[in-house]
């Protein structure tokens, strides 16, 4: 069956302590505005809250999730995934069950649209990106893997349902295993179920400090081919992580999108809000 017009957003897994950012705003009202979908489903666990989610607010259909048990369940090493950073875990299998249910289009909360997706890839069953090749901690290499962050399916998928009845299997502690590892090697049994888009269709910047440096700091990210840009936010949103870009979620201010000469700025402009915050 073709995939339905509904896109998907999950958010707030974690306490809500700080307003919904406009990078997050940016997300659902560029999804809004490109893909035109018939809904946005909003899958979310703790209410967010300030003056960019009441501006997206009326958009939107809120779905209330809890976390996995799945993920709950499991053991992880602290210096591998910092517990910061599990609800990124939960949200892989929530994203799945979303789509397994009623098709559509998932993407993170960091995404931001750039054109409408072509016909064919809501003819597909299902469609995933490549990202550049993961490290694999527990041997050290870099190995080939896609990416969930962004996800076109339809209802019921073949590809969706083998990927979630084996994920909870995968989940060894790891970052990727479950998600980047497993996906790329079920699109590779599974080849006739599955469209493959090299990086440039929904990952143009690479997650590198050069990568992320031609995004977020000048303009400098080659977008002629892209459909989206995902902003790998969680190397580097919080002001004390500099190791990937100086840029941190603080500095992605109304003002800031309004002049800055980078790549996610001149990109990001025309969905701003016409908000005065003063």
């Amino acid at each position: 069956m073709p995939v339905p017009r509904i896109a998907h957003f999950v958010y707030g897994l974690r306490p809500q302590t700080e307003p919904f950012h406009l990078v997050h705003y940016l997300a659902v009202e560029s999804c809004r505005q490109v893909l035109r979908p018939d809904e946005i489903l909003f899958h979310c666990k703790h209410l967010p809250y300030g003056v960019f989610w009441d501006a997206i607010r009326p958009h939107v259909t809120l779905m209330r999730v809890d976390d996995a048990p799945e993920v709950t369940a499991t053991a992880y090493d602290e210096a591998v995934v910092p517990s910061e950073y599990l609800y990124a875990h939960h949200a892989d299998f929530i994203r799945l069950d979303a789509l397994i249910e009623h098709g559509g289009v998932y993407a993170d909360i960091d995404t931001l649209f750039l054109r409408p997706f072509p016909d064919e890839f809501f003819d597909a069953a299902f469609v995933i990106g490549e990202e550049e090749d993961a490290l694999d901690v527990r041997s050290g290499e870099r190995r080939p893997s896609l990416c969930n962050a962004l996800l076109i399916s339809e209802p019921k998928s073949r590809y969706a349902c083998a990927w979630r009845e084996q994920m909870a299997a995968a989940l060894d502690g790891t970052w990727s295993n479950h998600s980047g590892f497993l996906s790329r090697a079920l699109a590779d049994e599974l080849p006739n179920d599955v469209r493959v888009e090299p990086p440039s269709s929904f990952f143009p910047a690479p997650i590198t400090p050069e990568g992320l440096h031609d995004l977020l700091e000048v303009d400098a990210t080659d977008v002629s081919r892209a459909y989206t840009i995902h902003l790998w936010a969680h190397v580097w949103w919080r002001s004390t992580r500099r190791d990937f870009s100086t840029v941190h979620g603080g500095t992605l201010t109304l003002d800031h999108l309004r002049t800055a000469s980078s790549s996610y700025a001149r990109l990001a402009r025309p969905y701003l809000p016409e908000l005065d915050l003063w």
